[in-house]
């Protein structure tokens, strides 16, 4: 028998400590993780962290494509874009070994679609180092789902990506065509926008709305899609 709340992990990290929750919600499972006093992600609520997929390859005109992930977390974004059959390769980059950990131990309900697909990589990296150095290889696609939103980062160091020089050196680790999409738990902000067509040919914002079952109204996210 499931309990009603357990414990299924909990870490030290230098942003806090990190935990992972079972509870019940309804009679299903629902998985849940906290950074510090902070809810990071919750299983109830992934149509968002789906669409950022879905919209960012949609963007997106050719084939067998190579795609990054930018933030692993429940692994909801990556097999959303596993669910594209033109993604030939997909390399998940997560700077906390333990949410790695959770998806090789099968722990989340789509672990499984995730890391026995041959298509998948899970690299243990911090996605914004990675993207400030220059390219030792290059994308199709680049769909980061970290941080809160552009103004609200987890750690104070991921901010510079949102800048233009920031967004000037993640389009270096794009090929001829590519896509960056970023998730945003915040409305599309206008100076990001400016932002991102400073560097970017194509630009346009998304509102992706939702049910929410725990306010019994409706909450909607953003995805931001630039195409080079």
């Amino acid at each position: 028998m499931t309990a009603r709340f357990e414990e299924l992990d909990f870490v030290e990290t230098a942003m806090g400590d990190l935990t992972l929750w079972r509870r019940s919600f309804n009679g299903a499972d629902v998985f849940e993780v906290k950074l510090g006093d902070e809810y990071l992600m919750s299983s109830l609520f992934v149509v968002a962290e789906e669409e950022l997929s879905r919209l960012g390859l949609a963007a997106h005109a050719g084939d067998q494509l190579d795609v990054m992930v930018g933030g692993l977390g429940l692994g909801y974004t990556a097999v959303a874009a596993l669910a594209d059959a033109r993604v030939h390769t997909l390399a998940v980059v997560e700077t906390m070994p333990a949410v790695i950990d959770w998806h090789e131990r099968k722990l989340l309900p789509v672990s499984a679609s995730l890391v026995d697909d041959p298509r998948t990589r899970l690299v243990l990296q911090d996605f914004f180092a990675l993207v400030r150095a220059a390219p030792n290889r290059t994308w199709d696609a680049i769909l980061v789902d970290i941080d809160h939103s552009t103004e609200h980062q987890l750690d104070p160091s991921h901010a510079d990506l949102y800048t233009v020089a920031g967004l000037t050196a993640l389009s270096k680790h794009l090929r001829p065509g590519g896509v960056f999409a970023l998730w945003s738990d915040d409305a599309p902000l206008e100076s990001f926008l400016a932002s991102l067509r400073a560097v970017f040919p194509f630009v346009e914002a998304h509102g992706v709305s939702f049910d929410n079952f725990l306010t019994g109204g409706v909450s909607t996210n953003s995805v931001y899609v630039a195409r080079l």
